[in-house]
């Protein structure tokens, strides 16, 4: 079972999409920082990154709200 924090390479990778580097807890979907096809970009590169296979089906937009949402998702998935 992994434990391990993603949440710095989730910002890293945002900040690459974005260009801007938002906090932990910043809301990312409601402030427009990630919409669409940024968030199918961010789940390419987290796959990469991971090796954690995500089907676009399994994304919710509550999962994608933070990078701290997003960094338990990964863990679950995981876990799983």
């Amino acid at each position: 079972m992994s434990n391990t924090d993603y949440t710095d390479i989730i910002l890293q990778e945002i900040e690459t999409l974005t260009l801007k580097k938002p906090a932990a807890t910043e809301s990312l979907l409601h402030s427009g920082l990630l919409d669409s096809i940024t968030v199918v970009d961010l789940v390419v590169a987290l796959e990469e990154k991971t090796g954690c296979q995500i089907s676009i089906s399994e994304i919710a937009p509550e999962d994608f709200e933070t990078a701290e949402q997003i960094n338990l998702f990964l863990q679950k998935r995981l876990n799983a």
